[in-house]
């Protein structure tokens, strides 16, 4: 008989939401839940955690629809979770991209210009207002998702899976502390960390990458009105981090294939120079304040769509990631599709044959 009838390998907010999603559609299973080091400490923390309605593909903008109901729910079953409404604003060229890009319950407004006077908009650059926009401080909020879930799962912190071995029957996960964990079925949500050995051969052929992310802390404080400021032109955004005192500036790092667990996590003199490069053409005076930040990194898949798919020929293994950076936004999204692949049925339907919440079939 197996130890868990589904093992769920990462403790970040996707593998946490996939554990939630599992047990909120159905509390039967035995699930475990295990990190190699405690709830929340790998790219969670560093998440700037911003969530807004948009998606460049049809299947990116049903994620994000339904992650932005999942967040609206979850914020209302207990208001105190770190889960912030923000004004939202977008600067574009083009027109026809924010036409394309938002979803009509984001309702993009034209404006004249960005509220509070922080940011100089170009010439031949358009200015709108949206809905729908929220930020969270990820790290918190997957730590307190990880405390509900504890009397509904074995959670197994500092503990390193090794390897994993699938068979006809389950799968068996070889942990650092000596003992084995098999389970009927495996969900990997490892964030950046694709290439450890313990799953590497399972993940290399969905051709996943991993890239360098930066953001820079601006010192100065939000207001209780700053919103959001995304440089649609750019693949840039300004955010209000109120929790914290600061601005958050992140800008598109183009340094490839790194290692979560080799990555120089200060700041370097070609991060702040290409920060500063791209916000100085908006806000030089902000960019003048931006002496320190945050480094890390992130997977992306070669169709910059989040992959949700099983790795063995049985079916066992489940891989749930590779988000290029909206990781937080469409976690509840992606938590969905995984619990249809594992065959958990919808809540209130009963019946794992039925299309789940985001338009895939549960018996996929």
């Amino acid at each position: 008989m197996s130890d868990a009838d589904i093992a769920v390998v990462g403790g970040g907010i996707i593998g946490c939401l996939v554990a939630h999603e599992i047990t909120r559609r159905d509390p039967r299973p035995r699930v475990a839940l295990l990190d190699r080091d405690v709830v929340a400490s790998g790219a969670s923390r560093r998440s700037a955690g911003l969530h807004f309605p948009r998606g460049a593909t049809e299947r990116v903008r049903r994620l994000s629809t339904h992650s932005q109901a999942a967040y609206a729910r979850l914020a209302a079953e207990d208001p105190t979770l770190p889960i912030h409404p923000l004004p939202l604003h977008m600067l574009a060229a083009d027109p026809a991209h924010i036409e394309r890009t938002y979803l009509t319950t984001a309702r993009p407004t034209r404006a004249e210009q960005v509220p509070g006077g922080l940011v100089a908009v170009p010439p031949g650059t358009g200015v709108w207002t949206g809905q729908g926009c929220q930020y969270a401080d990820v790290g918190a909020l997957t730590e307190a998702l990880a405390t509900t879930l504890r009397p509904r799962l074995a959670l197994r912190e500092a503990t390193r899976v090794t390897s994993v071995e699938p068979g006809p029957r389950d799968v068996t996960l070889h942990l650092s502390t000596g003992g084995t964990l098999t389970a009927s079925r495996v969900v990997l949500a490892p964030g950046p960390w694709l290439a450890d050995p313990a799953w590497e051969p399972l993940v290399r052929p969905l051709g996943a990458r991993v890239k360098k992310i930066v953001a820079l802390h601006v010192d100065r404080a939000p207001t209780e009105d700053d919103g959001v400021i995304v440089f649609e032109d750019e693949d840039a955004f300004l955010l209000p981090l109120r929790h914290r005192g600061h601005w958050l500036f992140s800008y598109t790092c183009q340094e490839w294939d790194v290692d979560p667990d080799t990555l120089d996590r200060g700041l370097s003199a070609a991060d702040l120079t290409q920060a500063h490069a791209c916000l100085s053409r908006y806000a030089p005076a902000l960019a003048e304040r931006t002496t320190s930040g945050r480094v890390f990194c992130d997977a992306y898949s070669p169709t910059c769509e989040p992959i949700v798919r099983t790795l063995d020929d049985g079916g066992r293994v489940v891989f749930a990631g590779a988000a290029g950076g909206s990781g937080y936004r469409l976690a509840p999204a992606l938590a969905a599709e995984t619990a249809d692949l594992l065959h958990i049925a919808p809540e209130g339907t009963g019946h794992p044959d039925q299309p789940g919440p985001t338009g895939r079939r549960t018996a996929a």
